[in-house]
């Protein structure tokens, strides 16, 4: 009983991170032509300082949450690195495309995640998986729609590359768990560091705002924590394997604000390039809990 009370806890506060990112896309977009950097830097802020409150609080029982050992920080900086191409490839996206199709690309992250583990964590995926990376990638390519105008295309090809910067990044922080670094201190670690490479072009090239662009990307910021936060409590409840489909909800709420607030409505290659990924990815969650629950029936 309690276990299934798990699950449905983490059921909601995994729709209520996908609310969350959804509303960060639709204030990145409500904050007007500012440069994608200067976005960013909100968004990464307000994250630091949400995850360091969290930090200090468990530092207060358990000082071992900074420790990191030696042979991990090479994992946790290609962590950084991966991550803040994912951050920046998709806040650039949302500036351009619909916030729905720029979230749609982003949520290929769990696909790209299966060709980091083969270099990461030496998982060699099965035929299920490597088919189904392949027909993903055709499915993308109906929301890309590969063209020779490049200003057209620019966009959607940054928030491919964002999808990929987090499904390698997400390998990294399994790689870290697996040295016991503390989960929120990768965070703390990841929002800084995103946050410092962000400076140097805000410092240079900023553009002035206004009052309520700021409050826009607080809310922004806020968005993402409420995402950020969401996640970690819906997999600390429930396993991935269980609930981690939920995560495609996402593309439902960026569809719904994009259309109230945006007037944006996906065309039909969008459209069909959203049934294509969202059912690859409940045939393959389907068929890994099919598995899992063979396996748990023979032990």
């Amino acid at each position: 009983m309690e276990n299934q009370e798990n699950l449905k806890l983490g059921v909601c506060w995994i729709l209520f991170s996908a609310f969350g990112f959804a509303v960060m896309g639709l204030c990145v977009r409500l904050a007007g032509n500012l440069p994608f950097v200067q976005k960013t830097l909100f968004r990464n802020l307000i994250a630091f300082f949400v995850a360091f409150s969290t930090l200090y609080m468990k530092a207060k029982k358990d000082k071992s949450v900074f420790y990191v050992p030696r042979e991990a920080w090479k994992f946790l900086l290609l962590r950084l690195a991966v991550g803040s191409l994912g951050i920046f490839g998709n806040f650039y996206a949302l500036g351009f495309m619909n916030i729905s199709d720029a979230a749609m690309l982003n949520k290929m992250s769990p696909f790209f995640a299966v060709i980091a583990s083969i270099f990461i964590l030496g998982k060699k995926p099965n035929f299920v998986s490597a088919f189904s990376l392949i027909v993903v990638f055709t499915g993308s390519l109906f929301v890309i729609k590969p063209t020779f105008d490049f200003v057209k295309v620019f966009p959607a090809l940054f928030a491919f590359v964002g999808g990929m910067g987090a499904g390698f990044a997400s390998c990294f922080v399994r790689k870290l768990h697996s040295y016991n670094v503390c989960g929120d201190f990768i965070i703390v670690f990841f929002s800084l560091f995103s946050s410092l490479l962000a400076v140097p072009f805000v410092f240079f090239f900023h553009a002035s705002m206004s009052l309520p662009q700021v409050l826009i990307l607080l809310c922004a910021g806020l968005g993402a924590a409420c995402g950020q936060f969401g996640m970690t409590n819906a997999y600390f409840n429930a396993p991935a394997s269980k609930i981690s489909i939920y995560d495609y909800s996402n593309i439902v709420f960026a569809g719904i604000l994009g259309f109230v607030f945006l007037d944006q409505v996906p065309d039909i290659f969008s459209v069909a390039g959203y049934f294509i990924i969202i059912g690859t990815a409940i045939l393959v969650f389907i068929y890994n809990s099919k598995n899992a629950a063979k396996r748990q029936s023979e032990n």
